[in-house]
């Protein structure tokens, strides 16, 4: 229902396991596949797995955030791990992020996970505009577009266009190496 209320996404398919979630997928060619880290028989880190290099996106949606877990489907090529008490707007981004090649992760597993690193201290060369270390800031602390945007009065085009900037700017790839970059460089204490 969340997925279908938005004008820009269709669900177009449902699969009861995971070995009908890969074999469905594989045969109507979906953008993004949504899966469950536990489902019967295949689960969401195998799916993922199957999945890697067909130009299937996978986001694993789950209420277990173990670190393991979410490493292991990183690893195995998911494009995201969203837990289903996270608000309705995380997965819509998820999705999206998804379909643009972007990664997304819960922030507060985001969080806990690049707390858990010893990440180098960096002296950055990188110049960015005074908004540019602003949406920097609340993407390191796990913010989702939507919730920049709305606290810094952009519109979610704007904020989209800030994070590319930053990307090419730092040489990342995604909204958890910004967050991992801000953190190395002291740009944002965690």
């Amino acid at each position: 229902m969340i997925l279908d209320a938005q004008p820009d996404l269709t669900v177009v398919a449902e699969a009861a396991d995971g070995r009908s979630a890969i074999d469905t997928a594989l045969a109507i060619r979906p953008d993004v596949v949504l899966a469950d880290i536990r489902m019967p028989g295949i689960d969401g880190i195998e799916v993922a797995r199957a999945l890697d290099g067909s130009g299937i996106h996978v986001v694993v949606v789950t209420t277990f955030g173990l670190d393991e877990y979410v490493q292991a489907a990183l690893r195995h090529g998911a494009a995201g791990f969203i837990l289903k008490r996270s608000a309705p707007a995380l997965l819509i981004e998820a999705v999206r992020a998804a379909i643009n090649g972007d990664m997304l992760i819960s922030p507060e597993l985001t969080v806990r996970l690049l707390r858990g690193r010893e990440l180098p201290r960096e002296q950055s060369s990188v110049v960015l505009t005074e908004r540019e270390d602003q949406v920097v800031a609340m993407v390191a602390v796990g913010r989702t577009n939507a919730e920049i945007a709305a606290e810094l009065f952009l519109s979610p085009g704007t904020v989209k266009n800030h994070i590319a900037s930053v990307q090419q700017k730092t040489g990342t790839r995604n909204r958890v190496a910004i967050a991992a970059w801000a953190w190395a460089t002291g740009r944002v204490k965690p």
